[in-house]
């Protein structure tokens, strides 16, 4: 089968774990070019990689012809730009969540994939590929056990950089929850809310941690999600689905035992690459997949424009300590195939 061709822009942390698992982990794809606003970090990366081409403008990548599809681990107020660039090249798009901080700006990008009759973009969320959340689905979706009727959650980091602030939880780390528990119960959300408890004297100044952001699905579902991204501890992700017959709880990861010191314990993971490591493998392996047949078959650029406007109204209601309403254009038919 015919090899993907791939450029991939932005380098920091995340890009190149992306440009890592796509130069040796993914089979059916090339990482051909790689681009960076900083040279040396572009010249370093492609050393180390063996990619050919290397740029620092994102354009200039997107009019090479050998290029199928294009990878976007930029910061995120580029990427609505840089989508659109890359689309209007012909390019198969993956782009890490947010698709764009502004819902507004997330609608741009849905009108030009309509405009093209085509979709060409995926989010990157990569929970919907980690087992644990897809055996909750399917244990939701089997309908055994009745309808479900509450979910309880938990988001915690060991720390955190210094500029995080209180929005950041959730439009850097809760957003996570809101895509993934969309996508699990099958339903858009109708209201959200974040409430304070006591602080920790951890992390930086600036952010109230932890904090709950409590969503209702539309059916009336209530959502508690903990975010609390300085626990000093380890990096946990807990999903807790009470139904009408039955409680489902996400699968605990495989920790291996370690004796050292005179002790007996276990080697907890870090932070979400550890973790979802699977998961964002499998998310690209698939997106991969499905561009050499010509289609999306992950999270799409609604999904994307519906959680900003669910992360907007989260936001909103942390900075006025209300109960905000999610409201959403109507999903375009182009979505609904």
């Amino acid at each position: 089968m015919k090899t993907v061709k791939i450029g991939s822009v932005g380098l920091g942390r995340l890009g190149h774990e992306h440009a890592k698992n796509l130069a040796t982990q993914v089979p059916g794809c090339e990482l051909a070019a790689i681009c960076d606003v900083d040279a040396g970090r572009v010249k370093e990366v492609a050393e180390e990689l063996g990619v050919q081409y290397t740029y620092t403008d994102f354009e200039e990548m997107c009019r090479n012809p050998e290029l199928d599809a294009i990878v976007i681990v930029s910061p995120s107020f580029l990427h609505c730009q840089q989508i659109e660039i890359a689309m209007n090249h012909g390019k198969h798009v993956f782009c890490e969540k947010p698709l764009a901080p502004k819902a507004d700006a997330c609608k741009r990008i849905v009108e030009a994939e309509r405009k093209a009759g085509k979709k060409l973009v995926q989010v990157g969320f990569m929970r919907r590929y980690d087992e644990g959340y897809k055996q909750l689905k399917a244990a939701v979706d089997s309908g055994k056990y009745g309808e479900a009727l509450l979910l309880h959650c938990a988001h915690r980091n060991p720390s955190v950089p210094d500029d995080w602030d209180n929005s950041m939880a959730v439009e850097n780390s809760m957003v996570h929850e809101i895509d993934v528990l969309r996508w699990l119960l099958g339903e858009d959300y109708a209201t959200a809310e974040v409430r304070y408890g006591k602080s920790t004297n951890n992390g930086p100044k600036d952010l109230h941690d932890p904090q709950i952001m409590i969503l209702t699905t539309k059916s009336g579902v209530r959502i508690d999600v903990e975010s609390f991204v300085n626990n000093k501890n380890d990096y946990d992700i807990k999903c807790e689905i009470v139904c009408d017959g039955a409680v489902f709880n996400m699968p605990k990861p495989n920790y291996i035992s370690v004796n050292a010191n005179a002790t007996t314990g276990q080697a907890m993971y870090t932070d979400c690459f550890q973790r979802f490591a699977d998961a964002y493998n499998a998310e690209i392996q698939t997106w991969i997949n499905a561009s050499k047949a010509g289609y999306v078959d992950g999270p799409t650029a609604w999904d994307g424009y519906c959680c900003q406007v669910a992360a907007a109204a989260a936001s909103k209601a942390r900075e006025t300590q209300t109960i905000q309403p999610v409201v959403y254009d109507e999903m375009p038919d182009f979505y609904k195939a």
